[in-house]
């Protein structure tokens, strides 16, 4: 992967974009990609859109999600202590001892969550995000809701890390690596006579509810469409690989096989892997895929959908790890199908 790509991802996971707070992560994106694309639409949900060759009539959408999970301020105690609740999956025990990001109305500050000393007795057994609360120096309500007020959002403060010139690490690689992967694919395929048209889509809200991929998809009327989004690697200790499946890093792109999945796009994708003698692996998703992909194909008349992901390990946690290697591979993948696509592709499973 080139330096300029790293910068472009790096920038990416360093801004803050809970659900619903994508505005400065989608103006970077845009800002980016512009000068490689036909033509840049947004919509009212807050998608942002690279286009090339708007004029094809088959057209392949990719959708990669730009926002992360995150904390929204739901109270404020007289002491000024802030207490919130989950924007997505966020898991409480990752949360414990955290520093934070508040994108309060009045300024951005730093808060930490506060931990009980082990001389204390602790933090015991089973708790929610609802039991903790963040510490950001105030010293009483008044002085806080100066700078935050309810429906504030935060994030973990956690800068993103490589590992061995091989991995990066960090909080919201689900699923900014999928936001920037579907911006170089286009990017690279801006270079090539392209057959088909392509909108790469920095989509919106998945953590939450998905809509900004459905709202996409209705605009655009797809002929077929690609999520690009992260799925659990188990290489790593303590997983049960019986029930989980064995995914892992540096072992390749991941199809999923499914209800949703449209088999005549995942043969294009495999006949491609072959010839590029490229690996991938295998999820199972036998009734919903939990991404942007099962949005996408129910808009319209009904769109034929696939799924390629990236593995992922320690998901939703802020140290999610994942390979510069698979996300080239990914790219290449994506590049490569899509610019031997000849426009004339008919995905009906039951026809020839």
């Amino acid at each position: 992967m080139e330096q300029m790509d790293k910068d472009f991802l790096l920038e990416l996971l360093s801004t803050p974009s809970p659900s619903s707070m994508e505005m400065d992560i989608q103006k970077k994106w845009m800002n980016y990609i512009e000068p490689y694309a036909d033509d840049i639409l947004t919509d009212h949900a807050g998608n942002a859109i690279a286009v090339l060759n708007p004029q094809a009539e088959f057209k392949v959408l990719l959708a990669g999600h730009c926002d992360e999970i995150g904390l929204i301020i739901n109270r404020i105690d007289e002491q000024g202590y802030l207490y919130v609740q989950k924007v997505g999956g966020v898991n409480p025990k990752a949360a414990v001892g955290m520093k934070v990001t508040i994108l309060g109305y009045g300024k951005t500050l730093t808060g930490v969550i506060g931990v009980n000393a082990q001389h204390h007795g602790g933090i015991k057994g089973d708790f929610e995000l609802e039991d903790l609360f963040i510490d950001c120096g105030a010293k009483s309500k008044e002085e806080i809701e100066k700078l935050v007020q309810i429906g504030d959002l935060a994030v973990y403060k956690r800068e993103p890390e490589i590992l061995m010139d091989r991995y990066i690490s960090g909080r919201g690689l689900d699923n900014r690596t999928g936001a920037f992967i579907v911006a170089e694919v286009l990017r690279r395929l801006s270079k090539e006579k392209l057959n088909v048209g392509v909108y790469s889509a920095s989509t919106v809200n998945e953590e939450t509810n998905m809509g900004g991929a459905f709202f996409a998809a209705a605009g655009i009327e797809p002929t077929m469409a690609i999520a690009c989004d992260v799925t659990f690697s188990t290489d790593y200790p303590n997983v049960n690989k019986s029930k989980y499946g064995d995914i892992r890093l540096e072992n390749g792109p991941v199809l999923a096989k499914g209800a949703p999945i449209n088999r005549k796009i995942n043969m294009l994708l495999e006949n491609t892997a072959q010839s590029l003698n490229m690996q991938v692996q295998y999820e199972l998703t036998p009734s919903a895929t939990g991404t942007d992909a099962d949005m996408m194909r129910r808009t319209g008349r009904g769109v034929p959908v696939s799924l390629v992901s990236l593995p992922l390990r320690y998901m939703h946690s802020p140290v999610e790890t994942a390979s510069f290697r698979d996300m080239e591979e990914e790219i290449e993948l994506l590049v490569t199908m899509i610019k031997n696509l000849t426009g004339k592709e008919n995905l009906n499973p039951l026809e020839d």
